[in-house]
């Protein structure tokens, strides 16, 4: 259903279920349909604050994947993860009820949009749509926002503004943003990842240049300059091209750059010129990269250069993104974040390196065997740059081991590295070896962040 409108579903008030309403995006979708004047039913498997949230909104929300779930359903909406064996999607294929996928959903309300901002990348998705959030509603143009982390600035995953912009997190996984309608297409970065989706680096740029390929003559591509791969993938799209990156050739880049103890400030120019001061309130190299992305976003919408800045200053983190999680009894500092891929632990964990604690503890959850098993030298690695390393069990997700892949074969690689089988072992250890001055850092993209949780003071 490549051609698929949720216009008129919505405009005629039809019942639309949702197969796994409770995930981030499935309820920022819910919401935002039972806002639009949708009827909405849905499935998971748990209830969550999400789903009673979504039920106190008028959400009607069955606890289990049952075949009379879709029973007076005009269409039905399912996540990448619901496949043709689950028991709505079989009954709703029998009675010839419509299925589409949630990013088809998403493609085409952003139609209903003046201007769409997609954000894609192998990394920064997240911090870079909130940047792009904070910014929008600093310059008020009230901005839709669908973005894949709590934002406290917007306390949850969907904010319902105007219709002349919406802000989009846009992931490649299983070419979900191929769906999607971008009048400004950014692309942070492009590596390999979702090996278990993507045949290689190859198929993974072909994937972005397709999404680039989406923008329309009059919209934008703004493109990481210092990423070989992220320039490839733009290579033969006649649009208006917008570079970035942390030197002159590009077309915006930083001058007079002042680190403080690893946080940023410095001058954005464009092609020579000024375009504002920045002083961010999140730490990181990274993060003056992603808010070089978001200027170049400014400059093509026309966005107010004071406004833009004094937006990035107000964005302080989202959810699981170097975020503090409080302090050990005997002082030491925990934070959580979410970084699961080698090059996002590096730049975190050159981030913590910048802020002068005394020593670095990474306690690290791999996330996917396919992923572990791809990039297991890289996650060594990356893992080199903390003073101690301990390993959780992988996180299986959405996989069953059969790569022959275990924690052990990055904790047996590190000096001192060390893997423990359960949560409650490791919090005992950091509970043993933690000592003022340290920084714990718990990092991947599964539950670790409970062990954090759990070791910090009440």
């Amino acid at each position: 259903m490549s051609d698929f409108s949720l216009h008129s579903y919505v405009a005629e008030h039809k019942t639309i279920h949702l197969v796994g309403i409770g995930g981030v995006s499935m309820s920022a979708l819910a919401e935002l349909l039972l806002h639009l004047g949708a009827v909405v039913t849905g499935s998971d498997r748990t209830q969550s604050a999400v789903t009673d949230k979504l039920s106190a909104l008028g959400a009607s929300i069955t606890y289990a994947h049952l075949p009379e779930n879709v029973e007076g359903a005009d269409l039905v909406i399912r996540t990448a993860a619901v496949h043709d064996d689950n028991p709505e999607i079989m009954r709703a294929h029998a009675r010839g009820i419509p299925v589409v996928e949630r990013a088809q959903a998403w493609g085409s309300i952003m139609l209903g949009y003046r201007n769409a901002v997609c954000v894609a990348g192998t990394h920064g998705k997240t911090t870079t749509t909130s940047m792009l959030t904070l910014i929008g509603m600093h310059c008020g143009i009230d901005p839709t926002v669908m973005v894949g982390s709590h934002l406290p600035a917007i306390d949850g995953t969907l904010r319902i503004g105007a219709h002349d912009c919406f802000i989009a997190e846009s992931c490649e996984y299983t070419n979900s943003f191929l769906s999607f309608h971008p009048t400004v297409a950014v692309v942070l970065n492009v590596e390999e990842d979702h090996l278990d989706f993507f045949k290689g680096i190859d198929d993974i740029i072909h994937s972005f240049h397709r999404f680039c390929s989406l923008v329309p003559e009059t919209g934008a591509i703004v493109v990481n300059h210092d990423s070989a791969n992220a320039m490839r993938a733009v290579e033969g799209i006649d649009r208006t091209c917008i570079t970035f990156g942390s030197t002159p050739e590009a077309d915006v880049y930083p001058q007079n750059i002042v680190d403080d103890h690893g946080y940023y400030r410095f001058d954005v120019m464009h092609k020579g010129d000024l375009f504002a001061h920045i002083d961010l309130s999140v730490p990181g190299y990274h993060n003056m990269l992603n808010a070089l992305a978001s200027c170049a976003v400014c400059l093509f919408l026309g966005l107010d250069a004071s406004s833009a800045a004094e937006g990035l200053h107000a964005f302080t983190g989202s959810s699981r993104r170097f975020q503090l999680t409080g302090r050990m009894s005997n002082g030491a500092m925990v934070v959580d974040d979410y970084a699961h891929h080698p090059t996002e632990m590096m730049a975190t964990l050159k981030t913590a390196r910048e802020m002068n604690y005394d020593r670095i503890i990474c306690v690290f959850q791999p996330h996917t065997y396919s992923r572990t098993k791809a990039l297991l030298p890289q996650f060594i690695e990356a893992l080199k740059l903390c003073d101690k390393a301990i390993l959780a069990d992988i996180y299986a997700a959405r996989e069953q081991n059969t790569f022959g892949i275990s924690s052990t074969a990055i904790a047996d690689a590190l000096d001192g590295g060390e893997y423990y089988d359960s949560f409650e072992k490791i919090e005992a250890r950091l509970r043993e070896i933690a000592q003022p001055g340290d920084l714990i850092l718990t990092m991947g993209a599964g539950n670790v962040n409970t062990i954090g949780t759990a070791i910090c003071s009440k």
